[in-house]
């Protein structure tokens, strides 16, 4: 039997999952990374240890199926989208990668954004100039570290740089790469007047092709490092917002996807070209080829309950239990899910998180509860958008850790007013192992893909009519307050 596997490169971890033949999951396995936080608003991770968490994996996944080294024909990844890897001639890191959660490249996202205009930017690439974005990483680079941008042969995204370790070309996908404000919707490839503003050289962008694309076979130190053969090949592979909406079946319009991981981007797939003219969700190309992902690229939501659980010297799970213990509206305590910059209700990279309404009678269980309701309240400004802009529907589905809580899922359908189902299983990697399935002839195409290996859980969680308008209430309060800490921050100069 031959076998495929996915690979999901996140934040905190990654994920495998081996899929057989029938499209059916045989062994799934884990290994953990780290972040590292040189100064506010900085964020890195070492691109070594995703190579090493992957080997980790896949070792993994083999053991546990026991099946031998030559039975794995298909590899591809789904890797955390808007990170900067900058690559030497021998496909090394220079340095640790800059990742989607770093914002120090204010200056140079406001400064493309003006060499342009914001308006065109935006009609170009259906992306909102923002630092978190990869072109002013590469260009905070390229001013802050010239020795670096110098010597890179390469300036790509995660998956970029991963798969030239697997195989020595570097390439990535459309959907990834419009994360990039250097990527034309329209023309479906980098926009060189885009990259000529920005001040980069094209030469050191990877090339573009479909993610179910074959790139070729595991160069020979690497399939042993694995313990594969170089009977493996590796499809192109995309985004981990894009690949967890495979997971969930977003192979075409009409499904909300709720990616509830350390950022919780809120994604639903179009046909058509669509811009917001509020500038709350963006515009991205599909992993599915041709289709576009409308979606808001997260705020942090895992985050917000790791962070929380640091905090306080407890286990993460703890938070969850305590949140389990407070009422609905935690007693009138607020919290602000803008840790890192907020992008809802709208984007500020300079919006920092905190608690409000905190009175002698609230205890750690009405703190965490806070924090999964405002959380939820940051799902309801993107949702509510979608519905405004005719894209989605009353349903949302939800992946990813947070979808383990019953607590959280009953809250972000009580805030939302609309039903919530879980998509079962290691959502991203599955959606990874659905191009691996598509680029080896397992599966016709994607939505075949989706029907063999998508698990909806059969029960639904539903809105209760008696907690609803309770959180109507705590929803204005909740952007009352989003409003006067804006406010504070600009008028303060944080």
């Amino acid at each position: 039997m031959a076998y495929v596997v996915g690979i999901d490169v996140g934040s905190q971890s990654v994920k495998a999952v081996l899929v057989d033949e029938d499209g059916d999951t045989r062994a799934t396995a884990s290994a953990p990374c780290d972040t590292h936080y040189p100064a506010s608003g900085w964020a890195e991770q070492d691109a070594r240890r995703w190579e090493e968490a992957i080997t980790q994996s896949i070792r993994e996944l083999r053991r546990t199926a026991g099946i031998g080294r030559e039975e794995v024909t298909m590899l591809a990844l789904a890797c955390q989208v808007d990170g900067l890897v900058a690559l030497d001639r021998e496909l090394r890191p220079l340095r640790p990668a800059i990742i989607w959660l770093d914002r120090r490249a204010t200056a140079q996202s406001a400064r493309l954004s003006d060499a342009v205009g914001e308006a065109a930017l935006i009609e170009r690439t259906g992306l909102n100039p923002d630092a978190s974005h990869t072109a002013p990483k590469a260009m905070w680079l390229r001013d802050e570290e010239p020795h670096h941008f110098r010597a890179a042969r390469w300036l790509v995204s995660t998956v970029g740089h991963l798969n030239g370790w697997l195989t020595g070309e570097v390439v990535q996908d459309h959907a990834d790469a419009s994360s990039s404000l250097l990527y034309n919707l329209a023309t479906r490839d980098w926009c060189g007047e885009l990259v000529g503003l920005a001040g980069l050289d094209p030469d050191k962008l990877p090339a573009i092709r479909p993610a179910h694309d074959v790139i070729g076979p595991l160069r020979a130190a690497v399939a042993d490092q694995l313990g594969l053969s170089t009977r493996c090949h590796v499809a192109v592979g995309t985004g981990d917002d894009h690949g967890a909406a495979l997971g969930a079946g977003a192979v075409a319009p009409g499904i909300v996807v709720d990616v509830t991981g350390t950022a919780e981007p809120v994604a639903v797939p179009s046909r058509e070209l669509v811009l917001d003219e509020l500038r709350l969700v963006e515009t991205h190309a599909h992993a599915v080829d041709g289709m576009l992902l409308i979606e808001n690229p997260g705020f942090v939501s895992g985050g917000s309950t790791s962070w929380w659980a640091r905090a306080q010297g407890i286990p993460q799970g703890e938070v969850f239990a305590q949140a389990a213990l407070a009422p609905p509206g935690s007693d009138g305590a607020l919290f602000l899910p803008t840790l890192s910059g907020s992008t809802a209700p709208r984007w500020n990279d300079r919006m920092r998180g905190c608690f409000a309404g905190i009175g002698l009678h609230h205890e750690l269980a009405h703190m965490s509860r806070a924090i999964l309701e405002g959380c939820s309240f940051a799902l309801r400004d993107i949702v509510d958008r979608f519905a405004q802009m005719g894209l989605g529907g009353e349903e949302i589905r939800v992946v990813g850790g947070g979808s383990r809580s019953p607590l959280w899922l009953q809250i972000k359908a009580d805030v939302t007013g609309r039903t919530v189902r879980v998509v079962r299983g290691e959502t991203t990697s599955a959606g990874a192992a659905m191009l691996a399935g598509v680029a080896s002839g397992l599966f016709t195409d994607l939505p075949e893909a989706a029907s063999r290996m998508v698990r909806i859980a059969p029960e639904p969680v539903v809105p209760r009519p008696e907690t609803r308008e309770r959180y109507e209430d705590a929803y204005r309060a909740y952007r009352r307050l989003y409003d006067g800490v804006e406010q504070a921050l600009a008028v303060g100069g944080a």
